[in-house]
């Protein structure tokens, strides 16, 4: 990738371990989204005996994928810093802003998951769907390209993408040390937020449901 698309980004130097330092920031924000994805639609067939249980809050086993998806991006946050320790010899400052720009999209992806195992458990297949659109946003994010470089009526349809601010975001903070875009993550938070109660409220009408199904 580094050899096809690093003339194409625009990095200021030809290393390609910078450009690979680049990708990888797109990678943990998307791995983010797509793990959870992945997990949710068979999140309560895998769990059909807390299902069976009444009192047990259901609700929180996304939040447990959740938990698990975070803990394995720490590590590979931990991992970029280290390279990028090697490669620069000292890390952003700005990097300290990396759980703000986050966070809209840890609102969004719980709205997602609350949505898809809710729907996982009337519509078996969905899991081979959330397999194929996960790979779909892969590469309909500036992951492998930056957004700027693409005509503008392609332009739009990468923004209307939620991982797009994040990433860019991500990048503009551990990368190249700019300050995030403070008004654009209070408005993606609110969005977002806004996405994960109405995922939560469909959650919760239809988990009465969830028993007899299973």
């Amino acid at each position: 990738f580094s050899t096809v698309f690093q003339a194409k980004w625009g990095v200021g130097s030809d290393s390609k371990t910078e450009f690979a330092l680049v990708l990888f920031v797109g990678m943990i924000v998307h791995g983010i989204l797509a793990e959870c994805m992945n997990n949710s639609p068979t999140l309560m067939l895998r769990n059909a005996s807390y299902v069976k249980k009444v009192v047990f809050p259901l609700e929180i086993l996304p939040w447990v994928v959740m938990g698990s998806t975070l803990f394995h991006a720490l590590v590979s946050v931990v991992v970029w810093m280290v390279f990028y320790l090697i490669v620069n010899n000292a890390l952003q400052w700005t990097a300290i802003f990396l759980p703000v720009v986050i966070l809209p999209l840890i609102m969004f992806t719980m709205g997602v998951s609350w949505l898809l195992a809710s729907l996982g458990v009337y519509i078996r297949d969905i899991g081979q769907m959330t397999g194929v659109l996960t790979t779909v946003l892969l590469f309909m994010s500036p992951i492998f390209y930056p957004a700027s470089r693409l005509p503008e009526p392609y332009q739009t349809i990468i923004y209307l993408n939620p991982l797009t601010f994040v990433i860019e975001q991500a990048r503009d903070v551990l990368m190249w040390g700019n300050f995030p875009d403070m008004a654009g993550t209070a408005i993606a938070f609110i969005v977002s937020f806004m996405f994960a109660w109405a995922g939560f409220v469909w959650f919760q009408k239809t988990r009465k449901g969830f028993a007899d199904v299973l």
